[in-house]
C-alpha cells in the first residue's frame, strides 16, 4: 500500500526532445503502428509543443535535438542513449528503419563534451532503462525481450557503475520498458505487472513494495509512459484511472494530449530523454 504521509518534493530536471515536424508512420516495427492510419503531422507539432511548454512550465529545463529528415521516429528521443551521472551510455537500434538516428544523438552528446560510451550491444536507451538515484543506492531497471538484448544490460552496467536489474517484457504490446513502467521519484516506480514473466513481478515486488500498481486500462492508454519530477507526474491525459492512482499516493498527475504521437506507438516519456549531469 502506498503511503501518503511524506511530502512529495519536486527536483529540477534537464530533458532532450525533438520537434516531430518528420513525424510519419512509413513502417510498423511496433503492434500500435498502422501504416493506413494517417497522420495529422501539423498537430502532432503542436501537441509536443505543449508537452515542452509543460515541462518548461514546471520549471525544467529543455534541449532540443535537430530533426532530421528520414528519420520520422526521431522525435522519440528516450530511445537514443541513457545518461547516468553525465556519463552518456549510446543507443543501437534493433530495426534499421532507426539506426541514423544513434548518430545524431552521439553528435548532440559529444559536442556537449559529455563521456560517450559507444555501444556494442543492441539497446535502444531510455526506452528499456530506467535509473533510480535512491533506490537500493542507485539502481538501473532494465528491460529486455523484444528490443533491448540482454547482453547490453551487463555492459550498461560496466559503463556507467551502476547494479542493474533485468526485467523480462512479455507482452508485444508493452515493448520496451517505458511502456510498461516509470520512476515517479527517485526511489518508487509504477509499473503494470501483466506486462512482465511471474519472475520479474517477483523481482519488482520485492525491490518495490510501495510502487504504484497499474491496471490494463492505464497501460493501453499509455498511461505508464510518463515523466515525473518527484511531484509533477506529466502523463498521458487517456489515463484517468492512473492520474486518480497517482493523486491518492500524494503526487500531482499533470494530463497532457499526445493523440497523434501515440499512432507511433509513444507517448510522453518516449519523446524525452532524461540528462543527469
Amino acid at each position: 500500500m502506498v503511503t501518503v504521509n511524506q511530502q512529495r518534493v519536486p527536483r529540477k530536471r534537464t530533458y532532450l526532445m525533438c520537434s516531430p515536424e518528420h513525424f510519419a508512420v512509413e513502417y510498423a516495427i511496433n503492434p500500435w503502428m498502422d501504416v493506413t492510419t494517417p497522420v495529422d503531422a501539423q498537430l502532432a507539432v503542436k501537441q509536443w509543443d505543449r508537452l515542452r511548454e509543460t515541462l518548461v512550465g514546471l520549471g525544467h529545463d529543455v534541449h532540443l535535438l535537430t530533426p532530421e529528415a528520414g528519420l520520422p521516429d526521431m522525435v522519440f528521443a528516450a530511445n537514443g542513449a541513457f545518461v547516468v551521472d553525465g556519463h552518456v551510455y549510446g543507443a543501437k537500434f534493433k530495426h534499421p528503419q532507426r539506426s541514423g538516428e544513434a548518430a545524431a544523438h552521439r553528435a548532440f552528446y559529444e559536442a556537449q563534451g559529455w563521456p560517450f560510451i559507444a555501444p556494442s550491444e543492441t539497446n535502444e536507451g531510455e526506452g528499456d532503462f530506467a535509473y533510480l538515484p535512491e533506490a537500493h543506492g542507485g539502481l538501473i531497471l532494465a528491460g529486455h525481450g523484444f528490443r533491448t538484448e540482454t547482453t547490453a544490460h551487463a555492459e550498461a552496467q560496466e559503463a556507467l557503475g551502476r547494479p542493474v536489474v533485468s526485467l523480462h517484457l512479455i507482452d508485444p504490446r508493452f515493448y520496451h520498458l517505458d511502456v510498461a513502467l516509470a520512476s515517479i521519484d527517485d526511489e518508487n516506480v509504477v509499473y503494470y505487472p501483466g506486462a512482465f514473466s511471474a519472475a520479474s513481478q517477483r523481482v519488482l515486488t520485492q525491490l518495490f513494495p510501495d510502487a504504484v500498481i497499474a491496471d490494463d486500462s492505464d497501460a493501453l492508454a499509455f498511461g505508464l509512459n510518463l515523466v515525473s519530477d518527484g511531484l509533477n507526474v506529466v502523463l498521458n491525459s487517456e489515463a484517468t484511472r492512473l492520474a486518480g492512482k497517482l493523486k491518492a499516493a500524494g503526487y500531482h498527475p499533470v494530463p497532457v494530449e499526445l493523440g497523434e504521437l501515440k499512432k507511433g506507438g509513444g507517448s510522453v516519456k518516449c519523446c524525452i530523454a532524461e540528462l543527469r549531469h
